[in-house]
This record gives C-alpha cells, sequence and structure tokens, in this order.
C-alpha cells in the first residue's frame, strides 16, 4: 500500500495543486487517490468562484478554420505570465476546438461548453480564467485565413469572395496590424457620419485659430477631417500594407477579388487593466 508522501507526490503529479492542497484532499477522501482528485476538482470550482472580484485582462485570442466555419475566440486570464504558459494556450487552443465541434448559437451555450476545461485548470493555473467573445464565420475554408500576431495578442480572421491564400494572409496580416472598422465607406452608418461631423466642428470652433476662418472654409476643414478619419478606420482605404503605396481596395480591384468580411479580436481591449495591490492580495488571502 502507498504511503502518504508518495500518494501526495502522485496527485500532485496529475493535479499541479499544491502540497497540503493534496494532503487535506487525501484526508478527506481515506487516501483514495481518485476520490481526491474530485475533491480537488470541486475545491477548484469553489475556488474560482471566490476570484469572481479579480479582473481578467490578460490572456489570449485564437482562431481555428474548419471546413465550412470558422471560430475566433477570446480568453483572459489575470496575468501575463499566466498568459504565456503552456497550461493556458492549451485551453485557449481546446476551447476553440470544441466551439468549432458544437457550433454554438449564444455566449451561454459557449461558456457551458468551455467551463469543464476552466475547473480543470485552476488549481494549476491559480487564477481566474474568463471566457469573453467568441464568433462562428460560415465560409468555405480554402476562402479564409486566419492570423496569430504575437502569440496571440491579436488575431484576425478575413473572408475572400474568390479563393486567394497569398491574399488572404496578406490581409489578414494587414488587417490585424491596421485595425479597420469597416470593409469600404458604404458599410458605415450615415449616424457614425453624423456624430464625426459634429465631434470635429466643435473641435474646429474651439481652435482659436479655426475659428477665425469663414463659415465655408471651417465647413471644408470639417469635411476634410471626418474623411481622413473614416480613411484611416476602411480597409478598402488604408495603404495596403504588403504594398506600401496601393490602397487596399485598388489591390482587391486590380486581383478581381472582394472581402466579404473580416474580424479582429486584441486580447484585452476595452478591458481595465489589473492593478497589483500588495495589501489586497494580502488582504484577500485571509
Amino acid at each position: 500500500m502507498a504511503t502518504m508522501i508518495e500518494l501526495i507526490k502522485e496527485l500532485r503529479a496529475t493535479t499541479g495543486a499544491g502540497m497540503m492542497d493534496c494532503k487535506r484532499a487525501l484526508e478527506a477522501t481515506n487516501m483514495d487517490l481518485d476520490l481526491a482528485k474530485d475533491w480537488l476538482r470541486e475545491k477548484g470550482i469553489t475556488t474560482a468562484e471566490k476570484k469572481q472580484a479579480r479582473i481578467a485582462a490578460e490572456g489570449l485570442t485564437t482562431a481555428l478554420v474548419g471546413k465550412n466555419e470558422t471560430v475566433i475566440l477570446e480568453i483572459n486570464c489575470e496575468t501575463d505570465f499566466v498568459a504565456r504558459g503552456e497550461t493556458f494556450i492549451q485551453i485557449v487552443e481546446d476551447s476553440a476546438k470544441l466551439l468549432l465541434k458544437h457550433l454554438p448559437k449564444t455566449h451561454e451555450e459557449a461558456d457551458a461548453l468551455i467551463q469543464p476545461l476552466f475547473n480543470e485548470a485552476t488549481l494549476k493555473i491559480g487564477e481566474k480564467l474568463s471566457f469573453r467573445r467568441f464568433e462562428i464565420i460560415k465560409a468555405s475554408a480554402e476562402n479564409v485565413f486566419a492570423y496569430k500576431h504575437m502569440g496571440g495578442k491579436i488575431t484576425s480572421v478575413v473572408v475572400l469572395e474568390k479563393t486567394d491564400q497569398e491574399l488572404a494572409r496578406g490581409l489578414a496580416m494587414h488587417i490585424a496590424a491596421n485595425n479597420p472598422s469597416y470593409i469600404k465607406k458604404d458599410d458605415i452608418p450615415q449616424s457614425e457620419f453624423e456624430k464625426e461631423t459634429r465631434i470635429q466642428t466643435e473641435a474646429a470652433k474651439n481652435d482659436e485659430e479655426l475659428a477665425k476662418k469663414p463659415a465655408n472654409i471651417l465647413e471644408k476643414i470639417v469635411a476634410g477631417r471626418v474623411s481622413k478619419t473614416f480613411n484611416d478606420n476602411t480597409l478598402s482605404e488604408q495603404v495596403y500594407l504588403l504594398d506600401g503605396e496601393k490602397k487596399v481596395g485598388v489591390v482587391l480591384k486590380e486581383l478581381g477579388n472582394t472581402v466579404t468580411c473580416f474580424v479582429r479580436y486584441q486580447c484585452g481591449e476595452g478591458l481595465e487593466k489589473r492593478k497589483d495591490d500588495f495589501a489586497e492580495e494580502v488582504m484577500g488571502a485571509i
């Protein structure tokens, strides 16, 4: 019969849990290794629930291309150290495989599929994990290209009307780097034009030099600023990263192709970053 020390060693190796947690698990389950693993998982779930107040703004994005669907997702953790670890990277990749296999329609359905993976890893990682978002893009694999930048800090997916993997790869890289919001100007809602015009008009009025100019000149300046803002945010109006001179729209026209859609995820965008507070950490451990 295995000794307590041997069982603790084996339990630590298979779960990644701390020595004292393993000892308590074995004591609570009468030295039954399998029951001890279950006990640790249960405690891991409880631990995860206690971490809900923490900020999970680090993490990774990824995308997985299937025959007729592509999934892109973002999963967050608390620290970049964990985000770079093999365990977390594997969770992200396994989550993408699950979503591509089951094709959930809602975030709730997707979260239910992924949570068991989180629970398995909670003890080993020791941080709050958060499934932030996902999207399923319906398109044939031959027309899709998914690109990961900086190991998954940014992921982009682009879909072309006609198959051209070289062009799709270049555009996916361009989208990752330049972060467009729209494919072409026609896609921009009128309300966005009106909003930007109001913003630029007020900014011009508050500029002492511009405010002195005639109304018709001021109107042209505002129109120019609005146009530049949307040119900077529209894929077809951006200078193509791999060319350096031609706009994306020109390149697409020359090649007789069209971007039907794109998605770009940047990890943590719009989330508050964690601010370490030693005193708070100590109090949280009590």
